[in-house]
């Protein structure tokens, strides 16, 4: 681990070039709460819209997000797109110098329409790069930043910029230099690849480049892998493959006969979104690489990388602070200031998920409590439970409450699979610190909407408040009187 945070330390000394086909990601949220009586179809409530670089251009992101010096290469329109997304990449400090706009090229965009956490629609615009005096243009400058470089990734995706003569000559013009080069490839032809020190095809495009099914859940898998990989890099002078093989983690596969394959599981993660996943790993990888790390470790940090942007939402990419904490085994505090708990749901809403709130003192946990979290957590992605404080529960409860402090009820509530987040607040109500996080959804039980001035808040504007049912014959009142009851029995 130690090794490991050293390489990441490093980040911030390398230089990395990043050549490919650059597009702008564009999401729209909203909510579907109908379907068209035009057609069967869902109608989508817009409520948001986001816009970031992909392809190529989120490889630089994430490399940004590393800490690395970035360089992006590649050509955009002369059209709102384009300059959005070339503003976007100057925001990130991102060197553009190698970013050429074409008047009659349309930048490139995927726009995906997204109800709560739910893909419903891509539409792609988007228009083949054939203009070969840009190309060439583009080369030359590539060519003269090169040495400067310490690796050079390649994004193919597709559109038109990796030609064989703009890949043979990014290739040739990294061997001359001594620069290790990386390619994330797009086509099944690897003679386009020749030269390259690595390639790296998910199991798709493996699949399809050696023209055999193989499976990673198959007993003979490394077997086959290693055997049709290297037969790919010895026919094409490909130095070595890493095949990412979703669920299934990683493989290396050396092109060198006597050099052992490495077959590394995937990190365990709940799944959100795999937007952009490949353009995560590609990123770290090629970060640690350029910082010294053996492939080994390189995969490793690429597999934690990826692990973690699966579990954010859109096309997402990874920090070299979240790159520590992973290893160190640091966990996010779940206990937050109203504060922390509005700037979070503001970032969670801009990933497309939605936020719930319950609130009360909770002051001894009862069946009651445990379905009213699991009924609230149904109706959400992120629940945030509101916790009164002692001084709180003093004021509404009397002087004998509460019986467990503030901490214990904490982390009682954490304790549970349901609530994600606690928020302690000292008013009387959830009021304010319901306006403060904005959730989506609130629930709670016992409380009608007309006597409810926080369901009503989130009413307001556009939300849903959900009036939980209660069971009969559980409170923490009752709980205490009963057992201040025995107690009293047992002295007489």
């Amino acid at each position: 681990m130690v090794s490991f945070i050293r390489y990441i330390d490093l980040f911030s000394r390398t230089k990395i070039l990043c050549i490919g086909d650059l597009m702008l990601d564009v999401f729209i949220y909203g909510k579907v709460n109908r379907v068209s009586p035009e057609a069967p179809v869902p109608i989508l409530l817009e409520s948001g819209e986001r816009s970031m670089p992909g392809g190529a251009g989120n490889v630089a992101i994430n490399l940004r997000a590393l800490g690395c010096q970035t360089f992006i290469a590649g050509v955009v329109g002369a059209d709102r797109n384009g300059q959005v997304l070339h503003s976007s990449l100057c925001d990130q400090n991102i060197d553009t110098n190698l970013l050429l706009t074409k008047i009659e090229y349309p930048t490139s965009v995927k726009i995906r329409y997204v109800a709560g956490s739910h893909h419903l629609l891509r539409v792609d615009k988007e228009e083949m790069l054939t203009d070969q005096d840009a190309k060439s243009h583009l080369l030359r400058l590539i060519s003269q930043k090169i040495p400067e470089m310490d690796i050079v990734l390649l994004s193919d995706y597709g559109k038109g910029l990796f030609d064989r003569e703009m890949l043979s000559s990014c290739i040739a013009q990294c061997k001359k230099y001594g620069k290790q080069v990386i390619v994330d490839p797009k086509r099944n032809d690897y003679s386009y690849y020749a030269g390259a020190t690595l390639v790296k095809p998910n199991l798709k495009e493996f699949i399809a480049a050696i023209g055999h099914e193989i499976h990673p859940s198959q007993p003979s898998f490394d077997r086959q892998a290693i055997q049709f990989g290297r037969k790919l890099c010895n026919k094409h002078q490909i130095d070595n493959l890493l095949v990412t093989l979703g669920e299934y983690g990683m493989i290396f596969i050396p092109g060198t006969e006597g050099e052992a394959l490495i077959r590394m599981d995937t990190q365990a993660r709940e799944v959100f979104d795999v937007s952009g996943a490949g353009d995560t790993s590609l990123a770290v990888l090629g970060a640690a690489i350029a910082s010294g790390a053996p492939i080994r470790d390189a995969m490793e940090l690429a597999n934690i990388a990826s692990g973690i942007v699966v579990s954010k939402f859109g096309t997402a990419s990874v920090t070299d602070k979240e790159l520590k904490e992973q290893l160190n085994g640091i966990q996010k505090p779940r206990k937050l200031s109203s504060e922390q708990a509005a700037q979070l749901s503001q970032e969670l809403r801009a990933q497309g998920k939605t936020v719930g709130f319950t609130n009360g003192c909770f002051d001894i946990l009862h069946p009651g409590h445990i379905q009213s979290f699991e009924k609230a957590k149904k109706e959400c992605d992120i629940l945030f439970v509101g916790l009164n404080s002692d001084a709180s529960v003093k004021r509404l409860k009397g002087s004998t409450r509460p019986v467990n402090n503030e901490s214990i009820r904490t982390a009682m509530l954490l304790g549970l699979k349901a609530v994600d987040y606690v928020v302690v607040f000292d008013d009387d109500t959830a009021l304010s610190l319901v306006q403060s996080i904005h959730p989506d959804v609130i629930a709670k039980e016992g409380y009608p909407l007309d006597k409810w001035p926080e369901g009503q808040y989130v009413v307001s504007y556009g939300g849903r408040a959900i009036e939980l049912p209660r069971i009969d014959g559980f409170s923490s009142t009752e709980i205490i009187h009963k057992l201040s009851k025995s107690s009293q029995e047992r002295s007489l």
